[in-house]
């Protein structure tokens, strides 16, 4: 299997900018094990300075508490790969930020890392809007870590844009 092509990237990318700028609203993303895939991505489209704030990068469990607010309580109880993680990650680069969206990734791309409780290749998003909605969610992704990492930018943009209608 391979990794998601630059094009359906792009594609996502656009249309997620498209459903931003025609809502007036900005975008933050706060990612781990993405390392920042998903902003440059968005970044790499011109014009995305109308609808894409900032990117956190919070890879260690510090971060994510210094940068995004994440309870050490949710960390502790739930890990870094939960969906309580990958939501207060969202709501955390909403609150630190001037924008009404932000989405969230957090996994185990591998090839090491993961356990039998969490495998390589379980990745939670989180996503959270300015009205107060924070929805999560978790997938089993198959492949290398290039492949695991470009298919949680794409599900992770996908869920937004599903999210915003």
């Amino acid at each position: 299997m391979a990794r998601v092509s630059d094009e359906e990237l792009h594609q996502l990318a656009r249309e997620l900018g498209e459903k931003l700028l025609h809502r007036g609203w900005m975008l933050a993303t706060a990612e781990s094990c993405t390392g920042g895939w998903a902003g440059q991505l968005l970044t790499s489209l011109p014009g995305s300075s109308q609808w894409y704030e900032r990117g956190f990068i919070t890879y260690a469990n510090a971060a994510k508490v210094e940068m995004l607010g994440v309870p050490e309580a949710t960390l502790a109880t739930h890990g870094a790969v939960s969906e309580e993680t990958a939501g207060a990650m969202a709501s955390g680069a909403l609150a630190h930020s001037h924008t009404q969206a932000a989405l969230a990734i957090s996994g185990i791309a591998g090839p090491g890392g993961g356990t039998p409780q969490k495998p390589v290749g379980l990745v939670c998003y989180g996503w959270a809007l300015a009205d107060g909605t924070v929805m999560s969610s978790t997938c089993r992704l198959s492949g290398d870590r290039e492949e695991i990492r470009s298919r949680a930018v794409a599900a992770a943009l996908r869920g937004l844009i599903d999210l915003l209608g």
